[in-house]
């Protein structure tokens, strides 16, 4: 308890820690319930049998990101009137996580206003989730998510800072651009990997491709990502998302 007082709660960052936790296991926890209700729902007499269905109220189906919605404005509104210190402010905290997951993960969703859950669409909630991910692990190791923290704005004054962050951001705003969903979303935490994926060649079916290179240049980058590649990344997507 000394540990986790002094280490934790001390330096601010238990609240953080409990928020990650809620987040991963409710992901996981949902991922793995929808997949038993999609799979069960494929059996014959599936309707009969199954034990774990989906939630209809009034003939509507209740996606759960309407749950995780209500629970982050719940949380919210609880965080601000009363505040709460050490433990329960990592209470809510892991309340907030388990909301933000159940949220997060039918981003796609609420972005294309249809349900496109288990479509190649629906990768796009994964993309989501681990840039959550990516968020809270750097909240939680205390760092700047944009490269810059009090010390370096300090040693180099608020203008500097403000174009080195302006800077940082836009180049890993170009990676997104540029189809490199990870090293975008990595490069918030590491500076490095955004300032290498901005340079280097986009994927042929990024939006950075289909505005800005040439045939000869749209050429090399179809040889360098060819359509039928699957990377690391895509294949942890693929498996988060069910094997869709």
């Amino acid at each position: 308890m000394d540990w986790y007082q002094t280490t934790l709660v001390d330096t601010g960052r238990a609240a953080a820690l409990w928020l990650l936790v809620g987040f991963i296991v409710a992901f996981g926890i949902t991922r793995w319930i929808t997949s038993r209700i999609r799979a069960r729902s494929q059996e014959p007499g599936a309707e009969q049998g199954a034990t774990i269905k989906d939630v209809v109220i009034g003939g509507v189906h209740i996606h759960h990101q309407v749950w995780g919605i209500l629970l982050v404005l719940i949380v919210g509104l609880l965080e601000f009137r009363y505040s709460p210190a050490s433990p329960w402010q990592e209470v809510l905290a892991l309340l907030f996580g388990v909301g933000a997951a159940l949220a997060l993960d039918e981003f796609a969703l609420w972005l294309r206003l249809e349900d496109v859950y288990w479509s190649a669409e629906g990768r796009q909630s994964i993309d989501a989730v681990l840039l959550a991910v990516v968020a809270g692990v750097a909240m939680l190791m205390a760092t700047s998510p944009v490269g810059v923290d009090a010390a370096t704005e300090r040693s180099q004054g608020l203008i500097a800072s403000s174009i080195l962050v302006l800077i940082h951001v836009g180049l890993c705003i170009i990676c997104l651009l540029k189809g490199k969903n990870a090293i975008g979303l990595l490069g918030l935490a590491l500076p490095l990997l955004g300032w290498i994926g901005a340079f280097r060649l986009a994927k042929p079916m990024s939006f950075w491709a289909r505005r800005f290179y040439s045939d000869k240049k749209m050429g090399r980058a179809e040889g360098r990502f060819p359509s039928t590649r699957r990377t690391r990344v895509d294949r942890l997507r693929d498996k988060l998302a069910g094997g869709v």
